[in-house]
């Protein structure tokens, strides 16, 4: 189904109006009211709402291409003026709209089906679910609909996002704020972390990171690599992280750190590529993107060859072009059906996977495949808990800032050696003497008391 950027946008006025309407009537949205919120599909592929739309005048400024798009342009505003206390709120909305353009890509239902559908096969059963960047909710309503009796906790920073979330599932704890607002409470709780996170060199401030090692706060810097591993402090030991994110967290070079943090703290259960054209039909836009499914595991010594692997990145002496380690050496995990060498959004060389079958078909190929890792990969013991092992390295870790700090140098001065033919990141190998103590440096304080959702 092509991408319909007129209907799109009446979808998205119509759904803003009812939001605001139940707002004012302080009610839950009646069956029809929930069938207009959820066609809501954020401003990702409109950037035509960034042009001026106050007065007929404005379209002065329009490109013809985009004038059948000025009326309806011009009643967002005015609804969104006419709901708004005063100015600031106004401008408040304004802003969270012009994010919405760049960053509002909302994964298609078949894909949050098929990723909660594969766990839920896998006998995976959460009780307390983290969306920390949740849309429009496509991964609450996914895995709610397989575990009617979870809890969700979920984040949305974008204003009127979070509105019309809160309106869809009011029975959770739906925050109208950034994922780095979570509280301490909450860390090391969650069973399942699970979203479709924001990408982009878009730094967050964390004060946990910012006074973490050297590694936490190079990701800090990145709001995709700081969403995985604020992402692991907020699952339990056992507990799983499934976020898709842009090609950059496993791709980049400069990533090397965060990778090789999140395989320390983690087991890799998948890593599967996607194709460009995930998207097209939601945002038209095709946009190149992965999913990483890891399993948090507090008591793990030593990585793995496929743990380093996946720290690397290799350039294909063919092609030119640097890709992961993991996926160089498994091309089964990248699906489509044609490739071509092109250019990413950015314009630097990229090979560029596409899928026949659309939607759907890209829906079946990561059944299959995700359900094969996980069957060959998931400890199903550790995620619920009943590993004797599992509670001791909580018991032992404490925090010593003198001894942090000079791991943090360590950190930076491991690395391992080359390998032939390909180039390989430096890729840092903590000390294996001591590993509760290692983990204990990079995770913080033991596991609190437990918060009430």
């Amino acid at each position: 189904m092509a991408f319909n950027r007129k209907q799109k946008l009446r979808d998205n006025i119509e759904a803003v109006r009812t939001a605001f309407t139940l707002d004012r009537e302080r009610r839950t949205p009646t069956e029809r009211e929930r069938a207009l919120l959820e066609r809501y599909c954020g401003f990702g592929g409109l950037k035509c709402i960034l042009n001026p739309a106050r007065e007929l005048s404005d379209a002065v400024h329009w490109a013809k291409s985009d004038l059948e798009l000025f009326a309806p342009t011009v009643e967002l505003h005015r609804i969104i003026r006419e709901n708004s206390r005063d100015e600031t709120e106004y401008k408040r909305y304004v802003d969270s709209l012009k994010a919405s353009v760049l960053t509002a890509f909302y994964t298609p239902q078949a894909i949050t089906d098929t990723i909660a559908d594969v766990l839920h096969d896998r006998k995976v059963r959460p009780k307390l679910v983290l969306e920390p960047s949740a849309g429009m909710g496509a991964f609450i309503g996914s895995v709610l609909s397989d575990n009617p009796q979870a809890e969700v906790m979920a984040f949305e920073k974008d204003l009127l996002t979070g509105k019309m979330l809160g309106h869809l599932y009011p029975e959770q704890k739906i925050r109208t704020e950034g994922f780095e607002k979570i509280e301490k409470p909450f860390l090391n709780r969650f069973d399942l972390a699970i979203s479709n996170i924001p990408f982009g060199d878009i730094a967050v401030f964390d004060p946990e990171f910012e006074n973490g090692s050297t590694f936490r706060r190079i990701a800090a810097r990145k709001v995709h690599t700081y969403f995985f591993l604020k992402g692991l402090d907020a699952v339990r030991d056992g507990g799983i992280v499934a976020f898709i994110t842009s090609r950059g967290v496993l791709d980049t070079e400069g990533n090397g750190g965060t990778r090789y943090m999140m395989t320390r703290k983690a087991d890799l259960l998948s890593a599967i590529r996607l194709p460009n054209n995930l998207f097209t039909e939601n945002a038209n836009t095709e946009v190149g993107c992965d999913l990483i499914v890891l399993q948090k595991n507090e008591g793990k010594e030593e990585l793995s060859e496929e743990d380093r692997k996946f720290g690397d990145v290799v350039k294909n002496n063919h092609t030119n072009i640097v890709t992961n380690g993991y996926l160089f050496d498994h091309p089964e995990h990248i699906i489509h059906t044609d490739a071509k060498r092109d250019t990413d959004p950015y314009g630097k060389p990229a090979i560029v996977y596409t899928h026949s079958g659309g939607v759907e078909g890209i829906a079946t190929d990561l059944y299959r495949m995700l359900s094969d890792d996980l069957s060959a990969r998931l400890d199903l013991e550790r995620y619920n808990g009943i590993k004797g092992e599992r509670l001791e390295p909580r018991q032992t870790i404490a925090v010593q800032p003198t001894l942090a700090e000079t791991k943090k140098e360590n950190d930076i001065k491991a690395v391992t050696g080359q390998q032939p033919e390909m180039k390989r990141e430096e890729n840092p190998v903590p000390p294996k003497a001591e590993p509760a103590q290692a983990v204990a440096q990079e995770m913080g304080t033991k596991r609190p008391e437990a918060a009430v959702m």
